[in-house]
């Protein structure tokens, strides 16, 4: 376990500081793990200073290298960084928290309506609030990520393969492979096995047991068989929303029959339009097997995998960033892990134009990337200004 920052506060003062910024951040954090990943930069290395530009994108690197919601992995390993075990905890529930309570409330309200709340208006101001917000964070990722030859040529070579096809999760590994052999050639300045740790060495241990759990026949809808099956998805599960969207399918529809398709894909809908993870997803389908108890047991089944994750991997970590042999192979997996966030910045840009229309998205977009660049405005004002312009340019 990593030791806790230096700090002048107590360290139940540090606590609160950290429940305090990431229910901030939980409550806020729309637009996808791109741009949780942009508004924690800002908030935690641009404005706090807890950890440096390339320690952040070290962490960015390694969260892409387990499974789980990399996003919320971030904010875990952060915490554990400023406080240990008790920061593990805090920061993580915190970031979870905000999204986890809109979630349950939108469910009711479905169960009771059948129906969703209008939110399109809002969310077609917010978008390209966020797509400025992701582009800013970028372009300073970038001069810390883009160190070299070898990282441009990764970069370059992730965003091509992804624009071919390819998964997401696979470029990622192909990158880190990359990066291992780079490292290979470095003659190692003491004898040790630094570079025999690896990132996934937790995902490789537990993936069994829960693949076992997969084949446990699961007919009735209980407490016990829906926290296992979510356990099991947070367990094994690498990429993007859609990659959710299948296994949810698998167990929920195909297998169980416990929810529909059309109850599915509202599920990945209410996800999408509130902030924090998509995997929240999880208490919205809990709600409607199991009613409270059921969406409780199911966030807390979906999300535990990364706390374990997380706290495994951070004193490897450790080691690998102080490992001149292993510097290629998280350097390779940052510049991949920045490539693969400058796609989702294009396909939500392309997106929100084909919501709102070229001239009102390019119009907010732009202006709020000047904020940005230009003052010091705290990115939470200009999501609300842009839900605010959305909702009165739709009305």
């Amino acid at each position: 376990m990593s030791s806790p920052l230096t700090s002048p506060l107590s360290h139940r003062e540090i606590l609160l500081e950290l429940a305090g910024v990431f229910l901030k951040l939980g409550a806020s954090s729309f637009g996808g793990p791109a741009a949780h990943i942009a508004l924690i930069e800002q908030e935690i290395v641009a404005r706090r200073h807890w950890i440096d530009r390339q320690e952040f994108l070290d962490l960015v690197g390694a969260m892409n290298l387990i499974p789980g919601p990399n996003s919320t992995e971030l904010v875990i390993h952060i915490g554990q960084k400023r406080a240990g075990i008790p920061g593990l905890i805090v920061a993580g529930i915190s970031f979870i928290l905000p999204a986890t309570l809109m979630v349950l409330l939108l469910a009711v309200f479905y169960v009771r309506t059948n129906s969703l709340p209008e939110m399109r208006w809002i969310l077609t101001g917010v978008q390209p609030v966020v797509i400025a917000i992701i582009a800013h964070a970028l372009s300073k990722l970038a001069r810390t990520a883009i160190k070299n030859r070898f990282t441009f040529f990764v970069a370059v070579t992730a965003i091509l393969l992804v624009a071919c096809g390819i998964n997401e999760v696979a470029v990622i590994f192909l990158s880190a492979l990359a990066g291992l052999i780079a490292g290979a050639k470095i003659p190692p300045a003491t004898p040790d096995k630094l570079t025999r740790s690896t990132p996934v060495k937790p995902q490789q241990q537990s993936a069994p047991l829960f693949f076992l759990m997969a084949s446990i026949p699961a007919a009735m809808p209980t407490l016990g068989n829906l926290f296992f099956i979510f356990l099991k998805i947070g367990s094994i599960i690498y990429g993007s929303g859609y990659v959710l969207l299948a296994f949810l399918r698998d167990d929920f529809v195909t297998k169980t029959g416990w929810i529909s398709d059309r109850q599915l894909l509202d599920a990945i809908s209410i996800g999408q339009l509130t902030p924090g993870p998509l995997f929240t997803s999880a208490t919205f389908i809990g709600y409607l097997i199991a009613q409270v108890p059921g969406a409780l047991i199911a966030t807390v089944g979906i999300f535990l995998p990364s706390f374990f994750f997380v706290a495994a991997l951070s004193r490897r970590l450790e080691k690998l960033r102080a490992s001149p042999r292993a510097r290629p192979f998280l350097d390779a997996v940052n510049a991949a892990s920045l490539a693969l966030m400058a796609v989702v910045t294009w396909e939500l840009a392309r997106a929100s134009i084909a919501d709102s229309g070229l001239g009102f998205t390019s119009v907010l977009g732009i202006c709020a990337l000047l904020v940005l660049t230009l003052t010091k405005t705290n990115s939470l004002w200009l999501m609300i200004a842009g839900a605010l312009i959305g909702f009165l340019w739709h009305r």
